[in-house]
């Protein structure tokens, strides 16, 4: 059975960032007080022109050519997303565009920031059964368009940003070595956006009651997420015979840095087996993981033989994890002849995009 390899990566994140101090004179609040209660210092924000489909293309882009892999020999694209550019079409038919990945199939996740877990798991699923053999793997999320800006409970919390991974099909040993995902819908009241759906359209009164943002009870999400982290991170090494001695590297999702310490006492892991970026970008939803992922390879936290736990939780509610050992290395620095190649051939792309939407109106 060919296992499923993580062969190449890639993060993308806005230039404008919003510092705690910029909300405090936006909002009643603190530096001081952000920080305790959460653990984030700073977060980015998308600037004009960029959407979720965006941020995803130039993370996707960084991961196929960390891959050296072209994007017509991508057979699936999938985009963890709670921010679509749109309803419909999906974000993932844009960035399939857009890289001029004309042989994939692709399609949007939504298990809010579950998602890039969620997505991992269908994708390696998909290459072990051998119905595909290449697939790019998205979580992308623009999550300051619907954020509430007056409300201080929630708007110190996010970021936009989007991460990306290629996998491969190989009949080597490691890879994805195992997946659980969960869900109990009895607790989608507690984190939802509330409007912009077949329940409750567009309207002035959605609009004038603001329920196009983020609405989150942030206690019960708290006690969500600091019960189930343990427990999945469990259940997914007894799934592989592996014991928590075994995890050279434990990512979770960066949602506040109370939730991480708590699950990190509960599993007894030292401090240094623990990637935590939240300071930096705070919570990033789907994105959140990957970026962490991108972030601790480039900083040396993960060698070939490796074993790295994902644990993500969020809107649904819905949980994950996933354990992988890490075979790749780090790609060799690219040659300039090559990087222009690569520059021609989405320029080529974005031309043969264009020219294909003319066809549709002729």
């Amino acid at each position: 059975m060919p296992r499923a390899h993580i062969v190449g990566w890639g993060k993308y994140v806005p230039q404008r960032v919003l510092t705690n101090d910029d909300l405090s004179r936006m909002v009643d609040t603190s530096d001081e007080w952000i920080v305790t209660r959460t653990g984030i210092r700073e977060r980015h924000l998308a600037g004009e022109g960029e959407t979720t489909a965006t941020m995803a293309v130039q993370a996707a882009r960084q991961a196929l050519d960390g891959a050296g892999i072209g994007p017509e020999k991508v057979d699936l694209i999938i985009v963890a997303t709670a921010t679509p550019d749109y309803l419909f079409p999906s974000t993932a038919c844009l960035v399939q565009d857009a890289l001029g990945a004309r042989r994939a199939g692709a399609f949007d996740l939504a298990a809010g920031c579950t998602g890039f877990v969620y997505a991992l798991g269908v994708a390696a699923a998909m290459i072990e059964s051998g119905a595909i053999r290449t697939a790019l793997v998205i979580g992308a999320e623009t999550l300051s368009r619907i954020t509430d800006w007056t409300d201080r409970n929630t708007c110190v919390l996010f970021g936009d940003g989007a991460g990306a991974v290629v996998l491969r099909a190989s009949a080597d040993d490691g890879g994805v070595l195992a997946t659980v995902l969960g869900a109990d819908g009895s607790g989608s009241d507690l984190l939802l956006l509330p409007a912009g759906g077949s329940r409750h359209p567009a309207s002035h009164q959605t609009v004038a009651e603001r329920m196009h943002f983020i609405k989150m009870q942030g206690r019960d999400v708290f006690r969500f997420a600091v019960r189930v982290i343990p427990s999945v991170t469990r259940q997914v090494l007894e799934r592989t015979g592996l014991s928590i001695d075994d995890v050279s590297l434990f990512i979770p999702h960066q949602a506040n840095g109370r939730i991480i310490e708590s699950a990190v006492r509960d599993l007894k892991l030292p401090p240094e087996k623990v990637y935590n970026n939240l300071e930096r970008y705070g919570n990033t939803s789907a994105a959140s993981i990957p970026i962490a992922l991108c972030e601790a390879v480039e900083e040396g936290r993960l060698k070939p033989g490796d074993v790295v736990v994902c644990v993500g939780f969020g809107a649904g509610l819905t949980w994950g994890a996933t354990a992988v050992r890490w075979t790749h290395p780090q790609p060799a620095p690219v040659p300039a002849w090559r990087r222009f190649l690569r520059r021609l051939r989405y320029a080529l792309a974005a031309l043969g995009s264009r020219l294909r939407r003319l066809w549709w109106r002729v």
